[in-house]
């Protein structure tokens, strides 16, 4: 496994406050020795750091298989590039079919759907999340690597499917992405053994209590970080429909051109490509 915090396992944990996720759950449906089984994932990871921190760990396990969850991060970033994400996505699975590996990565959904932001900071974000969604498509189609459309996932759009972060899969949802991916590993000739259990078991459960604190101590803090660094790519978005709106006024006789928005100074916070946070 290598990626962010859905591929570390956050929205499934254990009694004892381990992670499980999906990563586990595809290695009981191929049967995978424990130890044969490597995570090199962590949280707040981006496209850039899977491809210079987690791949030459990666390729030291030789493995057969390696599932790249990763980009959500890089969306939420003002320095988001997509052809530099191209580029690091397509290194990654380039070098890990280079050593044998069958790759497995995914597709983004709507996000907007799961977790309610503000009209311009959700519009931002579908942009962004377009854009990544297109670097992976270029990748998959240039290297044919396996890809799961999590837009297109049965139940991925249900609220059980979500912790309540609302960013990071439900116990269900880890086992939705893990029949996914197990699917696709079926429809290209590798041996499921085990097909993955959509039914829960062996999880934490979280109570109100918990809620509440992961709202306070966590959610709140983490939309105030992440909506500034959106917020210049949202406030060109309303510019530019402003301006466009403007335009159609005064084609149609309707009154003066709307006055191009002065741009007010915006400070972001800086952010490294190797440690953030999601």
């Amino acid at each position: 496994m290598l990626g962010d915090s859905t591929a570390v396992g956050l929205g499934d944990p254990l009694p004892g406050g381990a992670w499980r996720g999906v990563g586990p759950l595809v290695a009981t449906a191929l049967r995978v020795p424990a130890e044969r089984f490597t995570n090199v994932s962590f949280t707040g990871a981006r496209v850039g750091c899977v491809r210079t921190v987690q791949l030459p760990r990666a390729l030291e396990q030789a493995p057969d298989v390696a599932v790249v969850i990763a980009g959500m991060n890089d969306t939420l970033r003002s320095d988001f590039d997509a052809a530099t994400l191209t580029e690091d996505l397509d290194a990654t699975v380039t070098a890990l079919q280079a050593a044998g590996t069958t790759v497995v990565t995914v597709r983004f959904h709507d996000h907007g759907r799961v977790f309610r932001l503000p009209g311009p900071l959700r519009r931002a974000h579908a942009v962004r999340v377009a854009a990544l969604n297109g670097a992976v498509d270029t990748v998959v189609a240039r290297r044919g690597a396996l890809c799961v459309d999590l837009d297109l996932l049965p139940g991925a759009y249900d609220l059980s499917s979500w912790s309540v972060d609302r960013l990071h899969p439900s116990e269900r949802g880890h086992r939705l992405l893990a029949r996914g991916i197990t699917e696709a590993l079926s429809h290209a000739g590798v041996a499921v053994p085990e097909p993955v259990p959509l039914g829960c078991s062996g999880g934490a459960v979280s109570g109100t209590a918990d809620h509440l604190a992961w709202l306070l101590g966590k959610g709140a803090p983490w939309l105030w970080r992440r909506g500034r660094d959106l917020v210049p790519h949202a406030v060109g978005i309303v510019a530019r429909d402003l301006v466009r709106t403007g335009l159609r006024a005064a084609g149609a006789g309707r009154g003066p051109v709307v006055s191009l928005l002065r741009a007010l100074p915006i400070t972001v916070e800086g952010c490294s490509k190797t440690n953030s946070s999601r």
